[in-house]
């Protein structure tokens, strides 16, 4: 013993007592000492009779758990959705951060403490999801409540006395829906209220509009085809009213082509004389055929003969197609009816015109004389030099050499309206003047250069004062007579010089008269030539 234990102690002077190594136990001896031990301590419970309680072992601590695929992926999205909430969080601390730099410039450097705590709020919402150790710290870690967040951590933001709610997905879900819903009951109202319109119409006979008989006679409008049962009548009234002994038969079987049955197949002709028809229309007179209705009418042919005699035949015509203008037939005999009626025409009121004499006689000598030459010879180097460069085409084109020698007799430019009497009128640049002009053409037989004619011809011309003169824009042919009346009476006979009582004196030749409103000068028959060229 003795040796034993100083053994020990000599050994123990100078190295450390080593205690025996535990006996290594297997793992399922080890699992079965904790499951006794587990039993020892762990309550018991009530065990009904013929049963064993079967202790629950707690998990095996010597081997990791596999986690299955379920779980990964669950994992890596809440991985996903902390760092989507990272980053959301950042750019609100942005914003928020931006705002509030915005509003301390505008403030002059001041800033509110709601704009500063949110900023501060939102940094650290930023933040912290990146506090933690990893992605179990950023899931572990509660998130930051929202407004309009649902849980019983959610936080309600309270207004103010009078102040609204903040704007949040919900309010903006509850716009949509109602929008949506308004637009919807729009659309239906809209489809009911066309679609009661269109049944109401439906529903309601419209009857066509209707034009009495005093606008159908008014404005000629009929089915009746009148410009064909014309040319039918013109047809007829030149065979009937041309005759001649050796053509009798001839004309008789002409006539019978256009006629019905019981009408004169000789044109109430006794087969004596001759006649020719020069010519014959229809002079637009229409009237009803009582007896056929809508399918009849007479129509009034002007007829001319060779002798010179004019006349109006009265042709009855049937047209039993009224849409084609087919089945025409002369069904009765005609008549013969006066010409017209001519009636005086009245005088014009001229009274307010003012003759220009100064522009007038301006227009005769150097502008007028060497267009109509330029004009009568359709010369369009020498038309520039007297036209406006917007000049009609009548203008501008003349009459190619079927009138020459050109001698311009007289001009009356009218003044503008309001201009006095006996005061000289004023005329702005650009402004155009009307003009009645008459010319001389000689040598109008153009088959004959040596025949002595001379035709008289009225023109009204349009002239334009610019700042180079006058030039010429446009030209018409004819000018009114004011006189009016008629020229086959007497009574409007040339005017003569009134002789002295008891004596007789021989008629004067006409004198050219003055047009009212202003004296026309005292022009010469034979004017002197005008310059070749006008000066402007």
């Amino acid at each position: 013993m003795t040796d034993h234990s100083s053994s020990a102690d000599g050994a123990g002077e100078g190295w450390p007592s080593q205690q025996p190594a535990p006996p290594q136990l297997s793992a399922e001896a080890a699992r079965s000492q904790v499951a006794a031990a587990w039993v020892r301590v762990a309550p018991q419970s009530n065990v009904p009779p013929g049963q064993v309680a079967v202790p629950s072992l707690p998990p095996r601590a010597d081997r990791p758990v596999a986690e299955s695929k379920k779980d990964k992926r669950e994992q890596a999205k809440a991985e996903r959705k902390a760092e989507y909430e990272r980053k959301r969080a950042a750019r609100k601390a942005e914003y928020e951060s931006k705002q509030a730099a915005r509003a301390s410039r505008k403030g002059g450097g001041k800033v509110s403490a709601s704009t500063t705590s949110a900023a501060t709020t939102a940094s650290a919402e930023a933040t912290a999801p990146t506090a933690g150790a990893g992605p179990s710290a950023a899931q572990d870690a509660p998130a930051p409540a929202r407004s309009g967040a649902k849980g019983p951590d959610a936080r309600f933001d309270v207004p103010r006395p009078g102040g609204r709610l903040p704007s949040n997905g919900r309010s903006t879900h509850v716009a949509l829906r109602a929008t949506l819903l308004i637009t919807t009951c729009v659309f239906a109202l809209g489809s009911c209220g066309v679609t009661g319109l269109v049944i109401g119409r439906s529903s309601v006979s419209v009857k066509p509009a209707a034009l009495d008989g005093k606008d159908l006679d008014r404005y000629r409008l009929t089915d009746f085809p009148v410009q064909s049962a014309a040319v039918f009548a013109e047809e007829y009234a030149s065979l009937c009213m041309t005759y001649a002994p050796e053509n009798t038969d001839k004309r008789r079987e002409s006539l019978s082509r256009y006629i019905s049955a019981g009408v004169d197949r000789d044109c109430g002709w006794n087969g004596k004389g001759k006649q020719q028809v020069k010519q014959a229309n229809w002079d637009g007179t229409v009237e009803e055929l009582p007896e056929y209705g809508k399918n009849g009418r007479y129509l009034n042919i002007q007829v001319t003969y060779t002798g010179g005699r004019t006349t109006t035949l009265s042709v009855p015509v049937y047209v039993k197609d009224l849409a084609g203008a087919s089945g025409l037939r002369v069904v009765g005999n005609v008549g013969e009816m006066p010409l017209p009626i001519r009636d005086t025409a009245p005088a014009l009121e001229k009274s307010e015109e003012v003759v220009d004499q100064e522009l007038s006689a301006q227009l005769r000598e150097q502008v007028l004389a060497g267009y109509f030459k330029a004009w009568a010879a359709s010369d369009t180097t020498a038309l520039t030099r007297f036209t406006t460069p917007d000049a009609t085409p009548a203008a501008v084109s003349g009459l190619a050499g079927a009138l020459t020698a050109p001698v311009v007799q007289e001009v009356q430019a009218l003044a503008p309206e309001g201009t006095e009497v006996g005061k000289k009128p004023t005329y702005t640049q650009g402004q155009a003047v009307p003009a009645r002009v008459t010319v001389v053409w000689g040598g109008g037989g153009a088959d004959d250069a040596k025949a002595e004619v001379a035709l008289k011809r009225s023109y009204r011309v349009t002239v334009v004062n610019t700042a180079q003169g006058w030039f010429i824009k446009d030209i018409h042919g004819g000018v009114m007579d004011p006189t009016g009346g008629r020229a086959d009476t007497p009574s409007t006979a040339s005017p003569t010089a009134a002789p002295a009582s008891g004596a007789s004196a021989p008629p004067a030749p006409a004198a050219p008269s003055a047009p009212s409103g202003g004296a026309s000068p005292g022009l010469p028959t034979s004017p002197k030539p005008a310059a070749s060229a006008p000066a402007h």
